[in-house]
């Protein structure tokens, strides 16, 4: 099996054929990167979103917890990922108190 490259300037990606809107991806990381999504042609009704790609700190949480081998993060050879910061961690708390979604309201702290 060949080795996946990361689209270009990309941190996180995401196989939406494989993917099956089951959240947990969105649950595990930390940085507040991934959220779902409203969308009508999944099976339930939501689609993971890469919200917040600037943030990917690489730990491949999101990755190693996907139970279908859809989402996948990019190597550190190939990417410089960022810290894990506050702000990221705002985001990711509203995004769990909210149901998986970024808050349709919500605002970056700057």
């Amino acid at each position: 099996m060949a080795v996946m490259t990361a689209p270009e300037n990309t941190p996180v990606w995401v196989n939406t054929a494989r993917c099956k809107a089951c959240d947990i991806c969105v649950d595990a990381c930390p940085a507040g990167v991934l959220s779902m999504k409203a969308d009508a042609s999944s099976t339930l009704g939501a689609m993971i979103s890469i919200v917040a790609p600037e943030s990917c700190i690489g730990c491949n949480e999101c990755e190693l917890s996907c139970p279908d081998f859809a989402i996948y993060v990019a190597e550190k050879s190939e990417f410089k990922f960022a810290k894990l910061s506050d702000t990221a961690k705002a985001r990711q708390e509203a995004i769990l108190n909210n149901g998986y979604r970024l808050p349709t309201d919500y605002k970056e702290a700057n």
